[in-house]
């Protein structure tokens, strides 16, 4: 790409990240330049983003037919990492949900170019493997989750002087519900966030809080901060994205209002920040109070199994994050409830063999048994 426009390649061009990043191109036309887009089967969808951002490929799943509108706009049909790997493309946003991008962001790292990280899989699977191939190849991981976004502003200019990092949660769909009626909640309930848009999977992973553990992950990994330095507070208002102590007693946060577009246009234009009228301000005497809770274990079971297993190495937090997708699949088909989550998760982690310093290779096979076993678990 030129000296001035940026080339990218969204993976995941249709899901809630993939659309907020393409709102960007659309805010700063100049400054982007879409190379290839990648979406599973949403077809409809991909192909009004192939018309108006006529990028040179783009990957989907599907027939032919399905398909034939690739060909009719002159864009090319292409494997997941091609794209990542493109000569054209200068950052990769890796905005799927689970695994499935995970080889194309390492296609990416490995050709030289920057990884907009929206995919949180990415890093619980394959932690030490992706921050290590980042390092070797020289090439930044731009967070774009709004925690670890926070964080990473909150660390901008700043040394090593770090004595904890303090992450919020809304505290999803059943932040107030009665422990007595977890078990009888809905799927359509658990995907009404109470301050977020999101995609189904992250939404229930909000519910259960699996999600805040992955952040955890997330944390440990891109910032290098020791487990029994990362705290979670419930923060319900989402206004303060996260919060970084350091060694003098003073504390830094990030705030906004909930927005994913404003961390996605921070990372894209990392070190610039630019003006865009399309996301609110920050207004404090709106707003009002702000408030801050403990996290309630017995309301969150998920988040300790999480932190618990994570913390073992190895394989473990691959095979955590296939039981999770699978559980997750399993409640929103309605075949188990709310609270048995945590029950298929822990079923299917029990026979789990952990290898010690795993390829990604192994990582990927790990999630992808946990996945299997867990599909195969209902009403435990």
């Amino acid at each position: 790409m030129g000296s001035t426009t940026k080339g990218l390649a969204v993976l995941g061009s249709t899901g809630s990240i993939g659309t907020q990043t393409l709102d960007i191109v659309r805010t700063f036309p100049d400054d982007f330049s879409v190379v290839g887009l990648a979406a599973r089967r949403s077809h409809r969808l991909l192909e009004q983003q192939v018309r108006e951002f006529r990028p040179s490929m783009a990957y989907c799943e599907g027939s032919d037919y399905e398909k034939a509108f690739l060909q009719e706009l002159d864009c090319a049909g292409t494997e997941i990492d091609e794209i990542a790997a493109s000569p054209d493309v200068d950052i990769v946003v890796a905005a799927t949900s689970g695994d499935v991008a995970v080889p194309a962001t390492f296609a990416g790292i490995e050709a030289g170019k920057d990884i907009a990280l929206a995919n949180k899989e990415t890093v619980v699977i394959a932690g030490d493997l992706v921050t290590q191939a980042a390092r070797e190849s020289n090439v930044s991981l731009l967070p774009l989750d709004s925690e670890p976004n926070a964080i990473w502003q909150c660390l901008r200019g700043e040394d090593k002087a770090v004595s904890k990092l303090i992450i919020t949660a809304s505290g999803g769909a059943f932040r107030n519900t009665p422990l007595d009626s977890l078990a009888d909640v809905t799927n359509e309930q658990a995907l009404r966030h109470p301050t977020w848009q999101m995609g189904a999977k992250i939404t229930v992973d909000s519910a259960t809080m699996m999600n805040k553990a992955f952040e955890v992950i997330e944390a440990h990994w891109l910032f290098g901060v020791p487990w029994e330095d990362i705290d979670v507070v419930i923060h319900p208002q989402s206004m303060i994205h996260s919060m970084v102590e350091f060694v003098d007693g003073s504390v830094k946060a990030q705030i906004s209002p909930p927005d994913m577009r404003l961390p996605i246009q921070y990372a894209l234009f990392y070190p610039r920040r630019l003006h865009n009228a399309a996301i609110k301000s920050f207004n404090p005497v709106a707003t009002g109070t702000l408030s801050f809770e403990p996290l309630d274990a017995d309301r969150y079971p998920c988040f300790h199994l999480a932190l618990e297993v994570a913390q073992r190495g190895g394989t473990w937090p691959a095979a955590l994050c296939g039981a999770d997708d699978a559980a997750v699949e399993l409640f929103l088909a309605g075949k188990i409830g709310f609270m048995e989550i945590k029950e298929v998760i822990a079923e299917a982690l029990r026979d789990h063999r952990s290898i010690e310093e795993p390829t990604l290779q192994d990582a990927l096979t790990a999630a992808a048994t946990t996945r299997t076993r867990a599909a195969g678990i209902v009403g435990v």
